[in-house]
């Protein structure tokens, strides 16, 4: 018989926020390395001094969005690093594994082992969910560093996928003057159609000067130095692509520009709601109750 029902293991509060949740619908829950839950104070929540103490009882273990970072279990709260190896020789036959962006070797060594990993970013309506997390945390981010208003200012959208799409709605919703820049004509033309601006990416650097809101959504580098040297100086950019891959930082340290990397922004600002969701899909992937008590 299991100690545990879960296992939650790293991660950021969204993560974190898995908890109580789950202690509130029956469930009894271990911890580890859990972002801001060290004061948490519910009979059905244990804090374990070690990964493999929260694992050995537990049926089904939650990691982070990322799951692993640097090659380590991410973690956003302070602690040692947890090695991917350490965590493997942790786990048991025929438990369930939830993270997002899990590796495909991780999977495959999982699945050697029969033990089943469901991947968050690979849910479409978990990705959108996040997205929507994203962008409201991208406008917020954008508010509280910039000393303007975004209603009728010239605002910039780089990419228009996913997430592009999202935040350029809420932009837009704000009576921003919304512009998209994408090197897809596809996605370029459905703006336009929506009553957005529209250029296309091989003109990024002619036109970036017209903008005082600049939002990054593309994980390549697209703001080059010869971009960042156009922009406008009292313009922010607010970069929520991954990794820092979507601008050149060295080159914007350099020319004074005001960029910020925004990651992690749903556990940032929104991490009881998407802890909630997170919630709904695993349980209903385990094929437990909505509420067990």
């Amino acid at each position: 018989m299991t100690k545990f029902d879960f296992s939650i293991i790293g991660g950021d509060r969204r993560i974190a926020r898995m908890a109580p949740i789950l202690a509130d619908k029956g469930y009894r829950v271990a911890c580890c390395a859990a972002a801001g839950l060290t004061d948490e104070k519910h009979s059905a929540i244990y804090h374990a001094a070690s990964v493999r103490e929260a694992l050995e009882g537990a049926q089904v273990v939650i990691g982070g969005i990322p799951f692993i970072k640097d090659g380590c279990l991410f973690c956003e709260e302070p602690a040692d690093p947890i090695s991917i190896s350490e965590l493997q020789r942790c786990l048991r036959k025929h438990q369930k594994i939830f993270g997002g962006v899990i590796p495909e070797e991780f999977r495959r060594t999982c699945e050697e082992r029969e033990i089943n990993c469901y991947d968050f970013m690979r849910d479409e309506p978990l990705t959108l969910f996040n997205a929507i997390a994203t962008a409201e945390g991208a406008v917020l981010e954008a508010l509280l560093h910039q000393p303007s208003n975004l209603h009728q200012s010239n605002t910039l959208v780089l990419g228009y996928g996913r997430c592009g799409k999202i935040l350029a709605d809420k932009l837009k919703g704000l009576s921003a003057c919304v512009t998209v820049c994408s090197h897809d004509e596809q996605e370029l033309a459905l703006a336009g159609a929506l009553g957005l601006g529209s250029f296309h990416l091989s003109s990024l650097r002619q036109n970036i000067r017209r903008f005082e809101y600049i939002f990054n959504t593309v994980p390549v580098c697209v703001l080059t130095k010869p971009c960042l040297a156009n922009v406008q100086k009292n313009a922010i950019i607010i970069d929520i692509a991954s990794n820092k891959s979507g601008a050149d930082y060295d080159a914007a340290r350099m020319l004074g520009t005001n960029i910020r990397f925004c990651p992690g922004l749903p556990g940032k600002y929104a991490s009881q709601s998407c802890a909630a969701r997170l919630v709904q899909y695993v349980l209903k992937c385990c094929g437990l109750p909505t509420n067990r008590s």
